[in-house]
């Protein structure tokens, strides 16, 4: 049995179209992946497409210019040139086109691509008599049939590319992430750009009589996107794409030879197997690592919810179990309340739970947002029955700038619609900050900073000690005391203009 099973893997190495095979598929596999690593970070998977399409009037324009000049069939230099002459001319007419047009790039290599695909079938069926090409091979490619003479184009266009790759690394790799950067510090972007289109068409043409147009852009994206999926870094990635792309080939040409099948076939089905297997089991961006942060992830609203319970407790400890009634969501309390003690808003001692500082000023925050919310429902017409569910709803909402606004408009109310008092603003503040009066209550203490002109009339100066007293007139009027004892009422946009650094003083909301 043993032997049958290692007889499975040594035998196909002894056979010679097998060899060529994974000599030939691995150099393109190891230099497609490698480039591709850049293809798709840049988002230019649609332009390799587009240019292993292309190559077929390449193709078929080398072959019948040898073919009626010199009466010589299937002259690989004269093709492969023919190719890499059609790709340039495609990079050339989608640049064009995207310049002189409103269309976007990805229109252009569209219309491009498939329209010079389309000449080359042309050219292909008005001289067939001429040209003998096998339309399906080219597209399909015959990876287990490698002729000598792909070989060593292969090897010198992997050995060309790779070698720019390496001298050029920082350069691909800062005019990749950072194009902006790239070309303040005086590097030719535009230079790069067209010397990685030329890398990737090199690739192209030299794998595609090989391997064909599905197999080569295959090779080109899988494996590349297969390492994008472990890898944060690029050389790491290029690393990995490049140990892809041999196991793609190694395991496809193993498998197109256990099963009879395409070798194309085999190692692009080998390749994308190997992609799916890493989107489930990627450390760090797979489904499994997806779907773990989901289920350990504490919804906001039940770390807010929670917060807001122990709040209620007027500074004591709540046991544990107490929170979990109140918050009546009793699957996932336990975990939250570990979230809040990692995240330094609240400690437990034996089962019981309170606010730390930073937990206090994070739950006036809430409760200072739910109150104005219910204060500005009030006044847009939402029935008192409605009031605290909807607020509920809308506290958790974290807009700093609309809970603000809504405190503006209402006037910086003091209570909200059930008499209960609206927490102060000022915590957010430190000792010294600059404040407009209208942010300060009874008791806060402050010193006249600057005076803008909607107070420009009244009786003070920079550098005057105020005292916030009552507010008056259904809280629409702040009255402020001067050292002297002198009283000064203002109205909303006055007690806005009058900038002071606070002092402290009365008690906090």
């Amino acid at each position: 049995m043993m032997n049958a099973l290692i007889d499975l893997f040594v035998s196909p190495l002894g056979e010679t179209f097998f060899q060529k095979a994974l000599i030939g598929g691995s150099m393109v596999a190891v230099v497609s992946s490698v480039v591709g690593c850049l293809v798709i970070l840049r988002r230019m998977a649609f332009l390799g497409d587009a240019l292993s399409h292309a190559m077929i009037a390449g193709v078929a324009s080398g072959y019948l210019f040898m073919k009626v000049l010199f009466g010589i069939e299937a002259h690989a230099p004269a093709m492969l040139l023919g190719s890499l002459i059609a790709a340039v001319l495609t990079v050339a007419l989608i640049g064009f086109v995207s310049r002189v047009s409103r269309l976007k790039e990805d229109t252009a290599i569209g219309i491009m691509y498939t329209g010079i695909f389309a000449a080359g079938v042309l050219v292909v069926s008005v001289f067939r008599s001429y040209i003998h090409i096998d339309l399906m091979h080219f597209i399909m490619g015959d990876i287990l049939a490698v002729a000598d003479a792909d070989l060593w184009a292969s090897a010198f266009t992997a050995a060309l590319v790779l070698s720019v790759m390496l001298l050029f690394f920082r350069h691909f790799q800062l005019a990749t992430f950072d194009p902006v950067m790239a070309a303040a510090i005086g590097m030719p972007v535009v230079l790069i750009q067209y010397a990685l289109t030329t890398c990737v068409s090199l690739v192209v043409v030299s794998a595609v009589s090989m391997v064909g147009v599905i197999l080569v852009v295959g090779l080109l994206i899988t494996p590349a996107a297969t390492a994008y999926l472990l890898s944060d870094r690029l050389h790491r990635m290029m690393a990995l794409a490049a140990l892809f792309g041999l196991t793609s080939v190694i395991g496809g040409l193993y498998l197109s030879v256990w099963l009879d099948s395409a070798g194309g076939g085999a190692v692009m089905v080998f390749a994308t197997l190997q992609f799916v297997a890493v989107l489930v089991v990627a450390p760090r961006h797979g489904l499994l690592a997806r779907w773990r942060r989901r289920r350990d992830m504490v919804p906001q609203q039940m770390v807010e919810d929670i917060l807001g319970t122990v709040l209620r407790a007027e500074g004591q400890s709540l046991p544990m179990a107490e929170v979990q009634k109140l918050v009546r969501k009793q699957g996932n309390v336990t975990r939250a309340v570990r979230s809040l003690v990692d995240s330094g808003l609240i400690e437990t001692v034996d089962r019981r739970v309170r606010l730390t500082e930073a937990g206090q000023k994070e739950a006036l925050r809430i409760r200072r947002a739910h109150r104005l919310w219910e204060a500005y429902l009030q006044h847009v017409g939402t029935p008192p029955a409605d009031l605290h569910p909807r607020a509920h709803q809308l506290e958790h909402r974290h807009d700093p700038s609309a809970v603000e606004y809504i405190d503006d408009l209402l006037g910086h109310p003091i209570r909200d619609p059930h008499a209960q008092e609206i927490p102060s603003d000022i915590s957010r503040f430190e000792a010294g900050d600059l404040m407009a009066v209208s942010m300060l209550r009874e008791g806060n203490q402050g010193l006249v900073e600057e005076i803008l002109p909607p107070a420009a009339g009244l009786p003070l100066s920079p550098g005057t000690r105020i005292e916030v007293g009552p507010r008056q007139d259904d809280s629409r009027t702040w009255v402020v005391r001067l050292e002297d004892g002198t009283q000064l009422r203002l109205d909303h946009a006055q007690a806005d203009a009058v900038l002071v650094r606070s002092a402290g003083g009365g008690k906090e909301a």
